[in-house]
């Protein structure tokens, strides 16, 4: 996999108005949303969030491109000491452009301290003898195969980062890394078919152990969420779809749980469908959610996960619409910054919520 050319900017400030919100939910014991400000809008189409507290800085990873599917998509990331005054810190590109599309930007912090940046590059290289899969379509207007590969860049500062180190297999997306106990883990789900999951574990971001090679193979299986309970019990969030092969399947969320050594999984139906989801566990015990969901309408809103019943009960629908969701959530004091994307106010632009837990 080429390397990917960076280029380090510090430079925009960006810092719009908030819209307050006086009246949050009924139920006292729900979240409540307090702000919500819209943080970048610089690229035609910002979109897929995520979202770190670091070094005292907030730190907020998104992609840029022309539209949702353009193959032109590059790595932003933006800082900010307070969540309203935002800079541009650092700024991924692929030498491929406009062949390869960067996406899905997932930041944490590793065991050791660092910042670790998750992408995956999007390419359509055709291989020699490759088998027919997912493909889109070439200069010459003919179908190309489609290949992906998962990405991780670390740094010591938010400015400068290492080179983009290829992890995971390729045409498995690895779409998110959860620590736990100095472990890392991540479900990458297969971008061909036959359409399945795997679970990695990692020490450092940049090896990876496969601890189950077939997770979960019902209908298309893709983006996930994890979270760890007091007992390390591992919850799943996951997102399906019915896909084009599988018009008759499901694409409601599911919950999966498990119990080291994660590799026996039990799955249950949620019945609506997420997308993009992110899981947090709060300090009382209880899961809360972040996700796209489809009813009234298509919105980014919070819900509550009750792994025992295998229920997703939303509790705060956020101000969004049409194409949006893909949230980063941290927890500081009680109360909770959410960044997200949506489409609600015309151009696709990424919003950070403050909402109050009580």
């Amino acid at each position: 996999m080429p390397r990917m050319s960076r280029i380090i900017l510090l430079c925009v400030i960006f810092c719009p108005p908030a819209i307050a919100f006086a009246e949050g939910p009924a139920q006292p014991s729900d979240p409540k949303l307090l702000e919500v400000r819209k943080i970048w809008d610089q690229a035609p189409h910002n979109a897929f969030t995520g979202l770190i507290r670091f070094h005292d800085r907030w730190y907020c990873a998104f992609r840029e491109g022309t539209t949702h599917l353009t193959e032109d998509g590059a790595i932003r990331v933006i800082t900010s000491p307070d969540a309203v005054q935002w800079t541009s810190a650092a700024h991924f590109t692929h030498p491929e452009k406009p062949l390869t599309d960067l996406r899905d930007a997932k930041i944490c912090t590793t065991p050791d301290g660092r910042l670790m940046l998750l992408i995956t590059a999007s390419r359509r290289t055709p291989k020699a003898g490759a088998a027919p899969g997912p493909t889109i379509t070439g200069p010459a207007g003919k179908p190309e195969p489609l290949t992906h590969q998962s990405l991780v860049c670390l740094s010591d500062d938010g400015q400068h980062w290492t080179p983009p180190a290829p992890v995971g297999d390729e045409n498995f997306w690895l779409w998110r890394i959860t620590w736990h106990k100095d472990s890392g883990y991540g479900i990458a789900y297969h971008t061909d078919a036959p359409y399945g999951l795997r679970l990695y574990s990692t020490k450092d971001g940049l090896h990876y152990d496969r601890i189950n090679a077939n997770l979960f193979d019902k209908d298309y299986p893709g983006e996930h969420a994890l979270a760890f309970l007091p007992d390390d019990t591992c919850v799943c969030l996951l997102r399906r779809e019915k896909g084009a092969a599988n018009p008759k399947g499901s694409s409601s969320g599911v919950l999966g749980t498990a119990k080291p050594p994660y590799t026996q999984w039990s799955w249950k139906d949620l019945g609506p469908h997420i997308g993009g989801p992110d899981l947090l566990l709060l300090n009382d015990g209880r899961l809360l959610a972040a996700t796209r969901l489809d009813k009234p309408k298509v919105h980014t809103g919070l819900a509550w996960l009750d792994p025992d019943r295998a229920t997703l009960t939303e509790c705060l629908p956020l101000p969004s619409a049409g194409d949006c969701s893909y949230p980063g959530m941290v927890l500081l004091d009680k109360t909770l910054y959410l960044s997200y994307y949506s489409s609600h106010e015309g151009k696709t632009s990424i919003y950070l919520a403050k909402i109050a837990i009580p």
